[in-house]
């Protein structure tokens, strides 16, 4: 959960203080009085959460519970830029469809209230109740980082009973303080079975800590995570660790998640990169050497994984933008959306462990097939359609060396994805409005080093303002903003005489602004 000190303030910290203590600003004050409709907006997804109206970043507080998927977030309802942070709440029952519900967590007197987790306390282990709803979260103090103390970042819980209708705060916060780390923060917690305790990943600048609680109110420190990067990466984030099956296969493997909010990402900026390893109920261990990523693009970070999803899926979702010009972008009345829930897969080859990421199976219950013009030529074809950005759009290619994909519109931007010399890449720097932010336009394509490949897989989900690509059945990953200023209607494929496009399906998918807000707000 990124900073800005700039905005920090004693004053506004008070104001939120006193106004997150009634009943009544727990109900969204200000959905009345949004004229605009959404469908009219042209960057808006329809099947990308976003909020109503202002401020969004982390995703935080992902849980399953009674058949409704919990997605929590990090809020500022006053502003379409970042501030003093609240919990935002959506909940679906497909990870498609989103119902916004009232903000979950207000700021209070020990600070603003940074990303975190939320469990599912079966067991009543911390005696709030039976199967109650425990958020972790961090507390950011700003009137203690002014005075120029490191220890500003502390851990707190709350509970609710009434499935995250509902908060408590414990009175006993905060349950973890701060040793002296000036970014100590993003708590992921998780139920070990296997030792009958809860565990928590702890993001503490430049490694992660590792604790454990009976009762999630008491911690004990277990271990340290370290990797040697060279260069370092800058401040860890947002951490994450589950255990996998290597498909195919019996053998598990335990998966770390860590984002980075510098410039980090193999195409810079935000960027989120994963280890896997062993987990021995204590310490984290791997023998990767270099550095795994979840996702080649520049708009994909924060992302955590669903707890107590049940068959045993493990569902990620991130933050759809990146650090350097997030709070720029060209939307109105709200700001940022969450990329599609993805679900994670191990697997193995000569290259290593692999974590693969598709979008979940849902998306496919909701997608119908369209037909669109097509023209077809010895080197390529050309698809015409207004349904463009809102689809799905997959094909395989045989000997994809110098193939070329452009998607474009009738006011002349393009974006464009191709293979050349081994390397993947994308270009958006025609895509629309790209002079908001001078990183947002690129100087080279963004670009993923693959080798030499005789086949390959595409998958490009396309939503008014972003485009998702999953290469090899989800191998590799890139999702980018795009902001064109009129709907993508023609796709144009290049290639040469050698390459041959296979399987070619073009989807429309049918959930328009499928992000209602609660009719109790």
């Amino acid at each position: 959960m990124k900073h800005f000190s700039t905005l920090l303030s004693g004053l506004i910290l008070l104001c939120v203080y006193a106004c997150g203590n009634t009943n009544a600003e727990q109900k969204d004050e200000t959905a009345s009085h949004l004229s605009d409709s959404l469908d009219s907006d042209p960057y808006r997804p329809n099947f990308h959460f976003t909020p109503k109206e202002k401020w969004m970043n982390d995703p935080n507080g992902l849980v399953y519970q009674n058949g409704q998927y919990h997605l929590f977030f990090q809020y500022y309802p006053d502003s379409t830029v970042w501030g003093p942070m609240h919990w935002g709440h959506a909940v679906s029952k497909d990870l498609l469809n989103w119902k916004e519900k009232p903000i979950a967590l207000y700021p209070d007197s020990l600070g603003y209230i940074f990303s975190g987790s939320a469990v599912i306390d079966k067991n009543n282990t911390a005696g709030f109740g039976q199967d109650a709803m425990v958020a972790i979260f961090t507390y950011h103090n700003p009137e203690i980082e002014k005075t120029g103390s490191e220890k500003f970042q502390t851990q707190g819980i709350a509970y609710s009973l009434d499935e995250g209708e509902t908060w408590t705060k414990y009175k006993g916060n905060p349950v973890i303080e701060n040793p002296g780390i000036r970014d100590f923060r993003d708590p992921k917690v998780f139920w070990n079975e296997d030792l009958e305790k809860w565990q928590m990943l702890l993001a503490a600048k430049d490694h992660i800590e590792f604790f454990e609680s009976e009762d999630l109110k008491d911690w004990k420190k277990l271990s340290d995570f370290r990797f040697n990067d060279q260069p370092e990466l800058g401040v860890w984030e947002c951490p994450d660790l589950f255990e996998l099956q290597v498909a195919g296969s019996n053998e598990k493997k335990w998966v770390l998640i860590v984002s980075h909010g510098g410039e980090s990402s193999p195409n810079g900026g935000s960027g989120t990169r994963y280890f896997v390893g062993e987990f021995d109920g204590k310490k984290f261990t791997t023998q990767q050497k270099e550095s795994q990523w979840l996702d080649f693009g520049t708009d994909n970070y924060a992302g955590v994984s669903f707890n107590n999803v049940p068959d045993g899926r493990r569902i990620v979702i991130g933050w759809m933008s990146n650090w350097n010009y997030a709070t720029t972008t060209p939307t109105k009345d709200w700001r940022s959306a969450m990329t599609l829930a993805r679900e994670l897969e191990l697997m193995k080859d000569d290259r290593g462990y692999i974590l693969k990421t598709t979008p979940v199976r849902e998306l496919a219950s909701v997608s119908k097939n369209i037909k669109m013009e097509q023209n077809t030529t010895e080197k390529g074809l050309e698809i015409k359609s207004e349904e463009l950005s809102n689809s799905i759009i997959s094909f395989e290619i045989d000997n994809p060396e110098g193939f070329n994909l452009v998607l474009a519109n009738d006011s002349g931007n393009t974006y464009e994805i191709g293979y050349k010399d081994g390397t993947f890449y994308t270009n958006r720097k025609n895509s629309g409005i790209v002079d908001f932010n001078e990183k947002f336009t690129e100087k080279e394509p963004q670009k993923i080093p693959l080798g030499d490949l005789e086949k390959m897989k595409l998958k490009l989900i396309i939503d008014k303002s972003s485009i998702e690509i999953f290469l090899n059945e989800g191998e590799y990953a890139m999702t980018n903003l795009v902001y064109p200023k009129s709907p993508w209607n023609t796709l144009k494929i290049e290639h040469d005489e050698n390459t041959k496009i296979k399987d070619l399906k073009t989807q429309k998918v049918n959930l328009i602004l499928a992000n209602a807000v609660d009719e109790n707000k």
